[in-house]
C-alpha cells in the first residue's frame, strides 16, 4: 500500500552529515517503491519556502531560530499551525521523525499524534546518562516515545542504549542499519599521492567526534612517519585547535585543512587517501566508515557504540579513545599500507553486497505496513502514558498535552480542514517514464 509520509527533522541538505544523507536517500527509494515523500526542515538562509529534488523530493524549509549547530529553539506549539497546513495540504499519513537533537522532530510527532496520525521515530545518535544535557535530553526523548508508534534504530547499540533512555518496550523497537550507494563511491588508485601515505578524516569539528584525540595525535604520527600527510575535510568550532596544532608544529606542509564539503565532493576527497581515520567519542554507526572502506580505504577507528557492527575486522583497525592507543593502530594502519595488504577494488565490491538502500527501504516499508494497522489511542489514553512518566513530570506533560489539545481544536475552527487546499502530487511515473524515453533517445543519438 502506497503512503504519504512527512519526513520531519532538522537536519538536511544543505547542511552536511549522515542523518542529512540518510534522509534523502531513504526517500528517493521510497518515492521508487511509490510512496509519496516531503520533508520538513527548517531555512537555511535564504533557502526558505518549497524546493523540489531530484524525482519530485519536496522540501519545506520552515522559518525557524536557529540555536546552535542547526538545531532549532524548541517553541512546543509555535510550529503547530503551519504544520498542520503542510500536513493537510500534502494529505500525510505517517509523521517520521529523525534525531533526538530535533526540536522540530519532537515537535512534529507531538502534534502528530494529538491530529490522530500515525508516528514513528528514527534515533541515529548515542546518549549518556550522567550529564545535565544527556538527562534532559533522555527525558524529551522520554516524552515524545511515550505516544510512539515505532522506534528505528540505526545499530544493536543504539537500540540498547534508546530502550534504556526511554524506557521501550523492545518489541516497538527494530534495527535497520545506514547503507550506501556503492556506484558513487569507487575506487580510484590514481588520485592518491605515490609519495605520500595520506590519512583522510571528514567529520564535523566538534567535541563528540574526538577531535581534541586528533590534534594530540596527529604530530606524533607525523613526526614517528615522515611520510604520512593528513587531509582533514569538515567544519565546525574545533577548527581552531587544528590550525593553532598545525602552526605550532610547522605542519601546514603535512595537514590540509579543506572545510565544508559537499556530498558530491566527498568520493574525490576519500580516493585521495589510503587511510580513514575516525576519531568519534560516541558514534551510533557512523556511514563515513562505510564510504570509505566503499573507496577502498583502511578504516581506523575508536572502539565505541555502534562502530564494532559495522564493517568486517580485515577492513577497520580498532583503538580504544586514547592517544597512544589510536597511535599505535594509525601505525599499524600504515604497515599494511606499505606491505601492500589493502586490495581496494576488493573492498568495494564486499560494501556493494552488505549495505544497500533498497533493502533499506524495503524494511522500513515492512514498519510502516505495521504501525498503519496499530489503534490510534484516544486522548485519555494518551494522557495515561504520559502521566507515567514521573512524579512531576508526567502531570506537566499532561498539561502540555492537553493545552496541544485545545490548540489544535482553535485551529480546527478557525481554518477547517475542507478550507485548505489540496497540493498537488508530483506525477512520478509519468517524469520517470519521460526519462527513460530522453535516456533511450540519447543512447539512439
Amino acid at each position: 500500500m502506497p503512503y504519504n509520509i512527512a519526513m520531519v527533522s532538522d537536519f538536511f541538505y544543505p547542511n552536511m552529515g549522515g542523518v542529512e544523507s540518510h534522509l534523502y536517500q531513504l526517500s528517493q527509494r521510497l518515492i521508487q517503491r511509490g510512496h509519496k515523500i516531503i520533508i520538513i526542515t527548517h531555512s537555511y538562509g535564504n533557502r526558505t519556502g518549497i524546493r523540489y529534488l531530484t524525482n519530485g523530493l519536496k522540501v519545506y524549509y520552515v522559518p525557524h531560530m536557529v540555536i546552535y549547530s542547526e538545531a532549532t529553539l524548541p517553541t512546543i506549539y509555535g510550529f503547530f499551525p503551519i504544520f498542520r497546513n503542510i500536513v493537510k495540504r500534502e494529505k500525510i499519513d505517517i509523521v517520521h521523525g529523525h534525531q533526538a537533537f530535533s526540536s522540530l522532530c519532537h515537535e512534529a510527532i507531538l502534534h502528530s499524534r494529538t491530529m490522530g496520525m500515525k508516528a514513528c521515530f528514527t534515533d541515529h545518535s548515542l546518549f549518556g546518562f550522567a550529564d545535565a544535557s544527556s538527562i534532559l535530553t533522555n527525558k524529551l526523548l522520554k516524552f515524545t516515545l511515550s505516544d510512539i508508534d515505532h522506534v528505528i534504530c540505526v545499530s544493536h547499540t543504539s537500540k540498547e542504549n534508546t530502550v534504556l533512555r526511554a524506557a521501550l518496550n523492545p518489541q516497538m523497537v527494530s534495527v535497520i542499519p545506514n547503507a550506501v550507494v556503492a556506484s558513487q563511491f569507487k575506487p580510484d588508485p590514481g588520485a592518491q599521492d605515490p609519495n605520500f601515505i595520506t590519512i583522510v578524516v571528514a567529520s564535523r569539528l566538534v567535541y563528540r567526534k574526538g577531535m581534541d584525540l586528533l590534534v594530540a595525535a596527529i604530530p606524533r604520527i607525523c613526526q614517528m612517519h615522515s611520510k604520512v600527510k593528513f587531509i582533514i575535510g569538515g567544519d565546525g568550532p574545533k577548527r581552531i585547535d587544528l590550525e593553532q596544532m598545525r602552526e605550532k608544529y610547522l605542519l601546514h606542509d603535512r595537514v590540509e585543512l579543506i572545510g565544508t564539503l559537499m556530498q558530491h565532493e566527498m568520493r574525490n576527497l576519500l580516493t585521495k587517501g589510503h587511510i580513514f581515520l575516525n576519531t568519534s567519542l560516541t558514534e551510533a554507526f557512523c556511514i563515513g566508515i562505510v564510504e570509505a572502506a566503499c573507496c577502498g580505504l583502511l578504516v581506523v577507528s575508536t572502539k565505541v557504540g555502534g562502530v564494532p557492527e559495522v564493517l568486517p575486522k580485515r577492513m577497520i583497525i580498532f583503538a580504544k579513545p586514547e592517544e597512544d592507543d589510536l597511535v599505535n593502530a594509525v601505525a599499524r594502519a600504515i604497515e599494511m599500507i606499505r606491505l601492500k595488504e589493502v586490495i581496494p577494488i576488493k573492498f568495494h565490491d564486499e560494501i556493494k553486497e552488505m549495505y544497500s538502500w533498497v533493502n533499506v527501504a524495503e524494511r522500513t516499508e515492512k514498519v510502516y505496513d505495521a504501525i498503519w494497522k496499530i489503534r490510534i489511542p484516544p486522548l485519555m489514553e494518551r494522557l495515561r502514558r504520559y502521566y507515567g512518566c514521573g512524579v512531576w513530570a508526567g502531570k506537566i506533560f499532561c498539561m502540555l498535552i492537553a493545552i496541544d489539545y485545545l490548540i489544535w481544536r482553535f485551529l480546527e475552527w478557525i481554518l477547517p480542514e475542507q478550507d485548505i487546499e489540496i497540493a498537488p502530487a508530483f506525477p512520478y511515473q509519468k517524469y520517470n517514464k519521460m526519462c527513460q524515453m530522453a535516456d533511450k533517445d540519447d543512447d539512439d543519438d
